[in-house]
Protein backbone atom coordinates (compact mmCIF):
# COMPACT_ATOMS: atom_id res chain seq x y z
CA UNK A 1 0.00 0.00 0.00
CA UNK A 2 1.29 3.47 -0.83
CA UNK A 3 1.53 5.98 1.98
CA UNK A 4 0.98 9.71 1.25
CA UNK A 5 4.15 11.79 0.93
CA UNK A 6 4.49 13.89 4.09
CA UNK A 7 4.46 17.66 3.52
CA UNK A 8 7.11 19.91 5.08
CA UNK A 9 5.79 21.65 8.22
CA UNK A 10 5.61 25.42 7.83
CA UNK A 11 8.64 25.99 10.08
CA UNK A 12 10.77 23.61 8.05
CA UNK A 13 9.58 25.15 4.77
CA UNK A 14 10.48 28.69 5.97
CA UNK A 15 13.86 27.50 7.20
CA UNK A 16 14.50 25.75 3.89
CA UNK A 17 13.65 28.98 1.97
CA UNK A 18 15.82 31.11 4.27
CA UNK A 19 18.76 28.79 3.72
CA UNK A 20 18.38 29.19 -0.03
CA UNK A 21 18.31 33.00 0.29
CA UNK A 22 21.40 33.21 2.50
CA UNK A 23 23.47 30.41 1.02
CA UNK A 24 25.25 32.76 -1.43
CA UNK A 25 24.89 36.40 -0.19
CA UNK A 26 27.57 37.64 -2.62
CA UNK A 27 25.26 36.86 -5.55
CA UNK A 28 22.51 39.31 -4.51
CA UNK A 29 24.08 42.59 -5.85
CA UNK A 30 24.88 40.96 -9.17
CA UNK A 31 21.35 39.65 -9.50
CA UNK A 32 19.85 43.09 -8.73
CA UNK A 33 22.16 44.80 -11.22
CA UNK A 34 21.22 42.32 -13.93
CA UNK A 35 17.51 42.82 -13.24
CA UNK A 36 17.85 46.64 -13.48
CA UNK A 37 19.70 46.45 -16.79
CA UNK A 38 17.15 44.01 -18.17
CA UNK A 39 14.21 46.23 -17.22
CA UNK A 40 15.92 49.28 -18.67
CA UNK A 41 16.61 47.50 -21.93
CA UNK A 42 13.01 46.34 -22.24
CA UNK A 43 11.61 49.84 -21.53
CA UNK A 44 13.85 51.30 -24.23
CA UNK A 45 12.23 49.02 -26.79
CA UNK A 46 15.43 47.14 -27.54
CA UNK A 47 15.15 44.20 -29.93
CA UNK A 48 16.55 40.88 -28.82
CA UNK A 49 19.66 39.89 -30.75
CA UNK A 50 18.94 37.82 -33.84
CA UNK A 51 20.78 34.60 -34.62
CA UNK A 52 23.62 34.89 -37.04
CA UNK A 53 22.87 34.02 -40.67
CA UNK A 54 22.97 30.30 -41.27
CA UNK A 55 22.50 29.45 -37.59
CA UNK A 56 19.30 28.18 -35.96
CA UNK A 57 17.95 29.04 -32.54
CA UNK A 58 17.11 26.14 -30.23
CA UNK A 59 13.43 25.20 -29.99
CA UNK A 60 11.97 24.56 -26.54
CA UNK A 61 9.17 22.02 -26.53
CA UNK A 62 6.40 21.90 -23.97
CA UNK A 63 5.93 18.17 -24.61
CA UNK A 64 7.26 15.64 -22.08
CA UNK A 65 10.75 14.43 -22.90
CA UNK A 66 10.78 10.69 -23.68
CA UNK A 67 13.23 8.42 -21.99
CA UNK A 68 15.65 6.13 -23.78
CA UNK A 69 12.87 3.66 -24.59
CA UNK A 70 10.68 6.33 -26.16
CA UNK A 71 8.20 6.41 -23.27
CA UNK A 72 7.36 9.70 -21.61
CA UNK A 73 7.68 10.08 -17.90
CA UNK A 74 4.22 9.85 -16.27
CA UNK A 75 2.91 12.65 -14.10
CA UNK A 76 2.62 10.28 -11.16
CA UNK A 77 3.47 6.69 -10.37
CA UNK A 78 0.89 4.08 -11.32
CA UNK A 79 -0.58 2.64 -8.10
CA UNK A 80 -0.14 -1.09 -7.51
CA UNK A 81 -3.10 -3.39 -8.07
CA UNK A 82 -5.26 -3.85 -4.96
CA UNK A 83 -4.05 -6.73 -2.84
CA UNK A 84 -0.52 -6.54 -4.32
CA UNK A 85 -1.00 -9.77 -6.30
CA UNK A 86 1.88 -11.70 -7.85
CA UNK A 87 1.69 -14.69 -10.18
CA UNK A 88 4.63 -17.07 -10.44
CA UNK A 89 5.69 -20.52 -11.56
CA UNK A 90 5.70 -23.25 -8.95
CA UNK A 91 9.11 -23.54 -7.36
CA UNK A 92 10.66 -26.97 -7.08
CA UNK A 93 10.37 -26.97 -3.30
CA UNK A 94 6.61 -26.36 -3.40
CA UNK A 95 6.11 -28.89 -6.17
CA UNK A 96 7.91 -31.52 -4.10
CA UNK A 97 5.53 -30.79 -1.21
CA UNK A 98 2.56 -31.12 -3.56
CA UNK A 99 3.77 -34.53 -4.74
CA UNK A 100 4.63 -35.79 -1.24
CA UNK A 101 1.23 -34.73 0.12
CA UNK A 102 -0.65 -36.61 -2.59
CA UNK A 103 -2.23 -33.45 -4.05
CA UNK A 104 -0.72 -34.59 -7.36
CA UNK A 105 -0.12 -38.11 -8.68
CA UNK A 106 0.74 -39.46 -12.14
CA UNK A 107 -2.89 -39.96 -13.22
CA UNK A 108 -3.81 -36.28 -12.57
CA UNK A 109 -4.82 -34.24 -15.66
CA UNK A 110 -2.37 -31.32 -15.14
CA UNK A 111 1.09 -30.95 -13.69
CA UNK A 112 3.68 -28.40 -12.68
CA UNK A 113 3.94 -26.79 -16.15
CA UNK A 114 0.22 -25.98 -16.28
CA UNK A 115 -0.08 -24.63 -12.73
CA UNK A 116 0.67 -21.18 -11.33
CA UNK A 117 0.82 -19.68 -7.84
CA UNK A 118 -1.07 -16.52 -6.91
CA UNK A 119 0.06 -14.62 -3.83
CA UNK A 120 -2.38 -11.92 -2.76
CA UNK A 121 -3.54 -9.95 0.28
CA UNK A 122 -6.99 -10.54 1.73
CA UNK A 123 -9.02 -9.20 4.63
CA UNK A 124 -9.86 -11.73 7.34
CA UNK A 125 -12.95 -11.82 9.56
CA UNK A 126 -11.21 -9.66 12.17
CA UNK A 127 -10.66 -6.94 9.57
CA UNK A 128 -6.90 -7.59 9.43
CA UNK A 129 -4.92 -7.83 6.19
CA UNK A 130 -3.34 -11.24 5.61
CA UNK A 131 -1.26 -12.71 2.79
CA UNK A 132 -2.54 -15.85 1.10
CA UNK A 133 -1.69 -18.22 -1.75
CA UNK A 134 -3.74 -20.04 -4.36
CA UNK A 135 -2.50 -22.67 -6.84
CA UNK A 136 -4.57 -22.87 -10.02
CA UNK A 137 -4.36 -23.53 -13.75
CA UNK A 138 -2.47 -20.93 -15.74
CA UNK A 139 -5.53 -20.25 -17.94
CA UNK A 140 -7.62 -19.37 -14.88
CA UNK A 141 -5.13 -17.70 -12.53
CA UNK A 142 -5.63 -14.21 -14.01
CA UNK A 143 -9.38 -14.43 -13.35
CA UNK A 144 -8.65 -15.34 -9.75
CA UNK A 145 -6.25 -12.43 -9.43
CA UNK A 146 -8.86 -9.97 -10.68
CA UNK A 147 -11.64 -11.37 -8.52
CA UNK A 148 -9.66 -11.45 -5.29
CA UNK A 149 -8.24 -7.99 -5.94
CA UNK A 150 -11.81 -6.70 -6.17
CA UNK A 151 -12.83 -8.61 -3.05
CA UNK A 152 -9.88 -7.04 -1.21
CA UNK A 153 -11.03 -3.55 -2.19
CA UNK A 154 -14.48 -4.24 -0.80
CA UNK A 155 -13.05 -5.96 2.33
CA UNK A 156 -15.03 -9.13 1.60
CA UNK A 157 -13.70 -11.38 4.39
CA UNK A 158 -11.76 -14.57 3.71
CA UNK A 159 -11.04 -16.90 6.63
CA UNK A 160 -7.96 -18.67 5.26
CA UNK A 161 -6.15 -18.95 1.91
CA UNK A 162 -3.59 -21.75 1.83
CA UNK A 163 -2.72 -24.31 -0.88
CA UNK A 164 -3.97 -27.88 -0.50
CA UNK A 165 -0.59 -29.45 0.23
CA UNK A 166 -0.48 -27.62 3.57
CA UNK A 167 -3.38 -29.86 4.62
CA UNK A 168 -1.86 -33.02 3.19
CA UNK A 169 -4.41 -32.83 0.40
CA UNK A 170 -7.12 -33.80 2.88
CA UNK A 171 -10.33 -32.17 1.65
CA UNK A 172 -12.15 -32.80 4.94
CA UNK A 173 -9.46 -30.96 6.91
CA UNK A 174 -9.46 -28.02 4.49
CA UNK A 175 -13.22 -27.62 4.75
CA UNK A 176 -13.14 -27.79 8.55
CA UNK A 177 -10.37 -25.14 8.55
CA UNK A 178 -12.64 -22.88 6.46
CA UNK A 179 -9.87 -22.67 3.87
CA UNK A 180 -10.19 -21.11 0.42
CA UNK A 181 -8.32 -23.11 -2.24
CA UNK A 182 -8.32 -24.19 -5.87
CA UNK A 183 -6.12 -26.99 -7.28
CA UNK A 184 -6.47 -30.36 -5.58
CA UNK A 185 -6.27 -33.62 -7.47
CA UNK A 186 -8.27 -35.24 -4.72
CA UNK A 187 -7.75 -38.63 -3.19
CA UNK A 188 -9.84 -41.47 -4.61
CA UNK A 189 -11.77 -41.72 -1.33
CA UNK A 190 -12.59 -37.97 -1.38
CA UNK A 191 -13.27 -37.42 -5.05
CA UNK A 192 -16.79 -36.69 -6.29
CA UNK A 193 -16.02 -36.51 -10.03
CA UNK A 194 -13.83 -38.49 -12.46
CA UNK A 195 -10.31 -37.14 -12.05
CA UNK A 196 -9.74 -36.18 -15.70
CA UNK A 197 -12.98 -34.17 -15.81
CA UNK A 198 -12.79 -32.66 -12.32
CA UNK A 199 -12.49 -28.85 -12.27
CA UNK A 200 -10.49 -28.99 -9.01
CA UNK A 201 -8.10 -31.62 -10.37
CA UNK A 202 -7.56 -29.34 -13.39
CA UNK A 203 -7.06 -26.23 -11.26
CA UNK A 204 -10.12 -24.49 -12.73
CA UNK A 205 -12.32 -24.39 -9.64
CA UNK A 206 -12.26 -22.70 -6.25
CA UNK A 207 -13.99 -23.17 -2.92
CA UNK A 208 -14.41 -19.99 -0.81
CA UNK A 209 -15.16 -19.85 2.93
CA UNK A 210 -16.59 -23.39 3.26
CA UNK A 211 -18.05 -22.73 6.72
CA UNK A 212 -20.16 -19.79 5.55
CA UNK A 213 -20.87 -21.54 2.23
CA UNK A 214 -21.40 -25.27 2.86
CA UNK A 215 -22.33 -27.94 0.37
CA UNK A 216 -24.89 -30.70 0.64
CA UNK A 217 -23.08 -34.04 0.39
CA UNK A 218 -25.52 -36.38 -1.38
CA UNK A 219 -23.75 -39.41 0.08
CA UNK A 220 -24.86 -38.56 3.61
CA UNK A 221 -27.54 -35.95 2.90
CA UNK A 222 -25.70 -33.64 5.29
CA UNK A 223 -24.14 -30.19 5.13
CA UNK A 224 -20.34 -30.14 4.87
CA UNK A 225 -18.46 -28.85 6.85
CA UNK A 226 -21.40 -27.63 8.97
CA UNK A 227 -25.04 -26.62 8.73
CA UNK A 228 -24.39 -23.43 10.74
CA UNK A 229 -24.85 -21.14 7.71
CA UNK A 230 -26.91 -23.44 5.50
CA UNK A 231 -29.97 -21.18 5.75
CA UNK A 232 -28.11 -17.84 5.65
CA UNK A 233 -28.96 -15.52 2.79
CA UNK A 234 -26.39 -12.85 3.55
CA UNK A 235 -23.66 -11.91 5.98
CA UNK A 236 -19.86 -11.53 6.13
CA UNK A 237 -18.17 -14.01 3.83
CA UNK A 238 -21.46 -15.50 2.65
CA UNK A 239 -21.92 -16.27 -1.06
CA UNK A 240 -25.39 -16.42 -2.52
CA UNK A 241 -26.90 -15.41 -5.86
CA UNK A 242 -26.15 -11.74 -6.68
CA UNK A 243 -23.53 -11.44 -3.91
CA UNK A 244 -20.27 -9.73 -4.80
CA UNK A 245 -18.26 -12.94 -5.47
CA UNK A 246 -21.15 -14.27 -7.56
CA UNK A 247 -21.13 -11.10 -9.67
CA UNK A 248 -17.35 -11.09 -10.14
CA UNK A 249 -17.08 -14.74 -11.12
CA UNK A 250 -20.15 -15.01 -13.35
CA UNK A 251 -19.06 -11.86 -15.17
CA UNK A 252 -15.95 -13.81 -16.21
CA UNK A 253 -17.89 -16.88 -17.32
CA UNK A 254 -17.44 -18.96 -14.19
CA UNK A 255 -20.31 -21.14 -12.96
CA UNK A 256 -21.58 -21.09 -9.39
CA UNK A 257 -22.30 -24.46 -7.73
CA UNK A 258 -22.50 -26.35 -11.08
CA UNK A 259 -23.90 -29.43 -9.38
CA UNK A 260 -27.38 -30.78 -8.69
CA UNK A 261 -27.08 -30.16 -4.95
CA UNK A 262 -26.35 -26.95 -3.04
CA UNK A 263 -22.62 -26.12 -3.11
CA UNK A 264 -22.44 -22.47 -2.09
CA UNK A 265 -18.63 -22.33 -1.77
CA UNK A 266 -17.89 -23.55 -5.30
CA UNK A 267 -17.13 -21.80 -8.61
CA UNK A 268 -15.64 -23.45 -11.71
CA UNK A 269 -15.13 -22.78 -15.41
CA UNK A 270 -17.27 -25.70 -16.56
CA UNK A 271 -17.71 -29.45 -16.34
CA UNK A 272 -16.03 -31.43 -17.73
CA UNK A 273 -13.01 -29.15 -17.32
CA UNK A 274 -11.56 -27.94 -20.63
CA UNK A 275 -8.80 -25.60 -21.84
CA UNK A 276 -9.78 -21.94 -21.91
CA UNK A 277 -8.88 -19.00 -24.11
CA UNK A 278 -7.54 -16.77 -21.37
CA UNK A 279 -4.29 -14.95 -20.54
CA UNK A 280 -1.72 -17.55 -19.52
CA UNK A 281 1.13 -16.06 -17.51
Amino acid sequence: MRLPTPAFPDARRMKFAAQRRTAHPWKLPAVLAFAILTIAGCSAGSVPPQPAPGSSSPQISAEPIPDATGATEPDSAVPPQPGNPTISLLKKRQWNRIVRSGVWRPDCPVGRKQLRRLNIDYVDFAGEVQRGSIVAHRDSIVDLREVFSALFVEAFPISSMRPAEQFGGDLTQMLKANNTSSFNCRRPDQINAPVLKSPHANGRAIDINPLQNPWMDPRCQCWIPSNQYSKANEGPGVIRADSLPWQLFTKRGWIWQNIKVADYMHFDTGYPSKDRESPTP
